[in-house]
């Protein structure tokens, strides 16, 4: 059971960068660059564009939970 909820979140974190490189290279080009090359930044800006991607910050969190449990 843990394995399952590790890899769930750990795919779920996966969905949770691609959805913010996706977000961020609608915006501007050089921020998809940096997200998909760097993928810490791209959870900083989400914290400057909340309203841009909140969907994907909420995955995270989710994702986040659920390692936390598999763990």
């Amino acid at each position: 059971m843990d394995t399952l909820l590790t890899l769930s979140g750990s795919a779920v974190l996966v969905l949770s960068w691609f959805s913010l490189v996706v977000s961020s290279a609608k915006e501007d080009f050089t921020w998809g660059l940096c997200s998909f090359f760097l993928p810490p930044v791209s959870y900083l800006y989400s914290l400057f564009r909340l309203d841009v991607a909140k969907d994907a910050v909420i995955l995270a969190l989710i994702g986040l939970a659920l390692l936390a449990l598999g763990s």
